[in-house]
């Protein structure tokens, strides 16, 4: 057996033996008596989840391709620094301005996590497209692609693991602001984790806290899976394009 293999199935076994304790501290009779909430409040997370993200993804990946063309490298890095700025607003204070916007429930959330979310795809973009090889760049000029085709055959599949550490990132984000958005009246597993606070029940509590922690580790490990196997189909096309 290998040493990848053998640190893999140790880590693997880690966390098993850790989520087994944390369940026996939680209690199966906790599990049993909220699985029901637990599943409807993991599916109302994971709806936030998706939909934020997709926004966050669909406009900080045009934002930051708009950001790294040539013809914004005089003022990329102030509009980044905009996007910095707005990142040090506490969640709160997003949600806060949401709610006066567009009131109480789902709308606000998505809003406020998609905001949450924007910087790290943001500055991954556009950093991973500003690190892309000038040689490799001009190549491409020289083959005759224009601008669209270089970014989408040179560019883009060049920054993919910058682009994707950024996604990771705000993926993570997303996933550990939304059980906040319990307190403007959006359904999430705050609905478990909130509720067990002011009722003292540290048992409800955890459960939702280890629900979303261990939500934001499949998620992060199906988007690296994804990554992995997406770099993996470009370096085969690549190979066969050079045959």
């Amino acid at each position: 057996m290998t040493p990848t293999l053998l640190r893999r199935g140790g880590g693997a076994l880690c966390a098993v033996i850790l989520c087994w304790l944390i369940l026996y501290w939680i209690g199966w009779a906790t599990v049993v008596e909220f699985h029901t909430d637990l599943l409807f409040y993991t599916g109302q997370h994971l709806l936030l989840v998706l939909v934020s993200m997709a926004a966050a993804l669909v406009v900080g990946i045009a934002v930051g391709i708009g950001l790294s063309r040539p013809r914004m490298a005089g003022s990329a890095e102030r509009f980044m620094q905009v996007f910095n700025i707005a990142n040090t607003v506490p969640p709160m204070a997003v949600l806060a301005i949401a709610l006066a916007f567009f009131g109480i429930g789902a709308t606000s959330a998505v809003l406020a996590l998609w905001l949450a979310s924007l910087l790290p795809i943001v500055r991954n973009t556009y950093q991973g497209l500003r690190n892309v090889d000038p040689a490799l760049k001009e190549a491409a000029k020289g083959l005759g692609m224009r601008p669209l085709q270089a970014l989408i055959r040179v560019e883009l599949p060049n920054a993919w693991g910058v682009i994707m550490n950024g996604v990771r990132i705000a993926l993570a984000i997303n996933v550990g602001s939304a059980p906040i958005s319990f307190l403007i009246g959006a359904n999430s597993l705050g609905n478990l984790i909130f509720p067990g606070i002011y009722l003292n029940n540290a048992q409800q509590m955890l459960l939702g806290a280890f629900a979303t922690a261990l939500l934001a580790l499949v998620l992060d490990g199906l988007v690296a899976l994804i990554a992995h196997r997406l770099t993996a189909f470009q370096g085969h096309s690549a190979a066969e394009g050079a045959a």
